[in-house]
């Protein structure tokens, strides 16, 4: 028989009574004290787990968001980083292959993260430069420990782990193996799926419980038979002409079996599965588009948690990988080497007001010059040289001291080329002078 969706049969025999006090109440044998031995819940995975709209959010939404933030590629000098330039640099930032740009192909890495529980990728090499970065099919790798190395084996071919991108969701005590956040939510998603096969199959017979029919009834299996037969074809007419009335035999009537979606909670069951997926991959709950609680406050500080202690994380856990297996372990703390690394800012752009403000307080508080400024919105740089200075407020000096007279300084919007300021001041000049006398 179906218990709220689910196949289940009874128990034949239970050593263990509900009133002892020696046997737990658990979410496994809870069920055969009333008689029902197993709940058969469907199979997950990957596949049909995906089918579950929370889930499906949950790994769009993250996969997605990673593959957006750029990532680029610098070398750390005397002065600071610059931007790399070459095959090195156009791997990390634009085309990781000659297949795909670079979204396409951190987004496919981040979905085997978030859905398998591990994200790999080959890495080509040209002596010292990256030519490509190649995405791989973990399903088809098998990954094994010899000696302190680890090996990887795809397509018949073995990689050291030097050659290997490797972002697992999580690792086994071996280190070797990875577990992954379908197989470890597959309770929560079986009752997703479960609770989402009764809705569909209780809407699909018109909202309509399972019912009895009491009353006097035919005799014999046949004549049973062809009673029941009646009473479907008159229900399935009233569906069909949309008439919520149809005939009953007299002496009889119809009484409802098991529960309906109200009476079981589903509304708040489901709403509630929601909550479970967004503990799962730690997603705040209004990424799940889970607004029930939601306010402007709290939504607000959502937003910043999703950088502060999520996207972070992931952005932190590819970065150094990347830098271990392109550059090496030294690379990145001396002067010369090379390093990736995510700009979080660019989750912004979408922003406008937020990073103008933002863009504008940099260059302030002599950050930023104007020109590079520019630059980050793909804006022209200016002619004026003023506008590769760094500028600071000239109201802030030492408590104490009187601010000291402004240098003169060409102005950022160009030169006047005829003299029209001047004349303006000099005319000006003469109206004064003129008052005087």
């Amino acid at each position: 028989m179906k218990f709220l969706g689910m196949e289940v049969r009874r128990a034949e025999e239970r050593d263990a009574t509900i009133e002892s006090p020696a046997v737990p109440i658990s979410s496994e044998n809870v069920l055969a004290f009333f008689g029902i031995e197993k709940a058969s819940l469907p199979h997950v995975t990957i596949s049909n787990a995906l089918t579950v709209p929370g889930v499906l959010c949950a790994v769009a939404f993250l996969s997605r968001t990673l593959a957006a933030i750029p990532l680029h590629a610098y070398r750390k000098t005397a002065d600071g980083a610059e931007k790399l330039t070459g095959p090195t640099a156009i791997t990390v930032h634009e085309f990781p292959n000659s297949g795909m740009d670079s979204f396409k192909m951190r987004q496919f890495f981040w979905q085997q993260v978030f859905t398998g529980g591990r994200g790999l990728a080959w890495i080509e090499r040209d002596g010292d430069e990256v030519m490509a970065i190649w995405p791989m099919d973990p399903r088809k790798v098998t990954v094994k420990r010899v000696g302190f190395e680890l090996i990887y084996t795809f397509d018949g071919k073995r990689y050291p782990a030097a050659d290997i991108i490797d972002v697992p969701f999580m690792l086994k005590e071996d280190m070797v193996g990875h577990d992954d956040p379908i197989s470890k939510a597959r309770k929560a998603i079986q009752l997703a799926l479960a609770m989402g096969d009764y809705g569909s199959n209780f809407f699909a017979g018109g909202g309509v419980p399972p019912l009895a029919l009491e009353g006097p009834l035919p005799q014999g299996a046949q004549a049973m038979k062809t009673g029941l037969e009646d009473m479907w074809r008159a229900i399935d007419g009233a569906k069909a002409s949309q008439k919520p009335v149809f005939p009953i035999p007299p002496g009889h009537k119809l009484t409802q079996v098991g529960f309906d979606p109200a009476k079981g909670q589903m509304t708040e069951a489901r709403l509630f599965q929601i909550q479970e997926f967004s503990r799962v991959w730690q997603l705040p709950p209004a990424f799940l588009h889970d607004l029930s609680k939601g306010t402007f406050a709290n939504v607000e500080q959502q937003d910043l948690n999703l950088v502060k202690h999520l996207l972070g994380q992931w952005v932190k856990a590819l970065e150094g990988e990347m830098n271990l297996k392109l550059f090496g372990r030294k690379s990145s703390r001396e002067i010369g080497g090379r390093y990736v690394e995510h700009n979080l800012s660019g989750l912004m752009r979408g922003d406008f007001k937020t990073r103008i403000e933002g863009i504008a307080r940099g260059i302030q508080t002599g950050q930023i010059t104007p020109n590079e400024a520019r630059e980050l919105d793909n804006r022209p740089r200016h002619a004026n040289p003023a506008a590769d200075e760094l500028l600071v407020q000239g109201a802030t000096v030492v408590l104490g001291s009187a601010p000291a007279a402004a240098p003169e300084v060409m102005p950022l919007l160009g030169d006047d080329p005829d003299g029209e300021q001047g004349k303006t001041e000099a005319q000006g000049a003469g109206e004064s002078n003129d008052d005087k006398a």
